[in-house]
């Protein structure tokens, strides 16, 4: 029985990228598995492991436009949730390296050995269980949003202000996080990683399993996210995005409702960092950049902003972009994106979906306005 919270987020728009990353991925995994490297339509690991990097991608753009695209607050610092919940899984990934280190320490991560570290650190206990570190990738995120939230909203911190401090917030736990004796591995972070749930990392098999896993979770958290904002929720969040001030006069505590999603989005971007790094192979302090959560921002522009859809398409559409540029034309790429969000900002303000959206919208008023003239003729 489907639920009336479920049953909101079912419109034709839902089934239809529903499909799409359903067929991509299991059309992926036909030509990688079931044809043999010789074939001219085989799909390599190498492509695999790529098209997952750009679902976790997908899956940041996709938590960025629910906080940002339907309640009006832009966030410069999603970067520090994505790479907590990364770090969150490259801990448990160390953890099951074991004696197969460099050093052969039965328990401690070949960096701690390097370091003189005697013991393991309290914060590392409870890592060498998948199902810690998965809860972990989600919680810490999620508690240090609300944490944040909760004295930003309540202050009433808004607009440029806030983008701001959530940059600070982001560059603070770079620096943090770039220090040796926090524990996280310093400027080289977390790698070497040898096996996740006791499979082998590097086979095929888990490099498709864990490009299936990002696509599940990127259909799950789109239908949490629609159904989030198909609900009267999100249209008190609209409201707040679009009159923020008349919705406070109303009784509404804007507060509230702005933690709640924020919150929300936290914890999606921490489930993109999660299943990014074992694809990746590595985590290290550079993905708390504030350029990177800059980047996630432009992904949802040029998609279209308050569509869903149109962040998680900006977001592989760019990297996709990115991927070619930066093989052939490295030296331009940085100067190809900074053109590409001030022609997406001058010319296509809705994004490419919020352009598509407005021809579909022309083109049914137009024929709503041949339909009686054709009537009437026919009288």
């Amino acid at each position: 029985m489907i639920t009336p919270f479920i049953q909101r987020a079912l419109g034709p728009q839902t089934y239809i990228f529903i499909a799409i990353v359903a067929a991509i991925v299991i059309g992926v995994g036909i030509l990688n598995l079931a044809l043999p490297e010789d074939h001219a339509l085989h799909v390599s690991t190498y492509v695999v492991s790529l098209l997952g990097k750009y679902l976790c991608y997908a899956l940041l753009a996709l938590s960025i436009d629910l906080v940002w695209g339907f309640c009006g607050v832009l966030s410069l610092g999603h970067g520090a949730f994505f790479a907590l919940g990364g770090y969150a899984m490259g801990m448990y990934l160390m953890r099951q390296i074991g004696s197969r280190g460099v050093y052969g320490h039965p328990e401690l991560p070949d960096f701690m050995v390097f370091l003189n570290w005697q013991e393991l650190p309290w914060y590392w206990y409870g890592f060498d269980q998948f199902w810690f570190a998965a809860l972990m990738a989600v919680l810490v995120p999620g508690l240090l949003a609300f944490a944040f939230g909760w004295f930003a909203f309540r202050s009433r911190v808004t607009g440029v202000y806030l983008s701001i401090i959530t940059q600070a917030m982001t560059f603070a736990l770079l620096l943090a996080f770039f220090r040796n004796d926090m524990g996280f591995g310093g400027n080289n972070g977390l790698t070497d990683f040898k096996e996740i749930l006791v499979f082998d990392i590097q086979t095929n098999v888990t490099r498709f399993g864990l490009f299936a896993a990002s696509g599940i979770a990127l259909i799950l958290s789109f239908l949490l996210a629609q159904a989030i904002v198909c609900s009267k929720l999100g249209k008190i969040l609209i409201a707040v995005r679009d009159a923020e001030s008349r919705i406070r006069f109303l009784g509404y505590k804007v507060e509230k409702y702005k933690l709640f999603v924020w919150t929300i989005s936290a914890m999606i971007a921490g489930v993109a960092g999660a299943l990014y790094v074992p694809q990746v192979g590595i985590i290290n302090p550079s993905e708390f950049s504030p350029a990177n959560s800059i980047e996630a921002v432009i992904w949802v522009a040029v998609g279209g902003r308050g569509t869903l859809i149109g962040a998680a398409l900006g977001a592989v559409m760019v990297n996709g972009a990115k991927t070619v540029l930066t093989g052939a034309l490295p030296e331009i790429w940085l100067f190809a994106l900074g053109a590409l969000f001030i022609a997406v900002t001058l010319f296509l303000p809705k994004g490419i979906l919020g352009l598509a959206n407005q021809m579909i919208a022309k083109h049914k008023a137009r024929e709503a306005k041949r339909t009686p003239v054709q009537t009437q003729e026919a009288d």
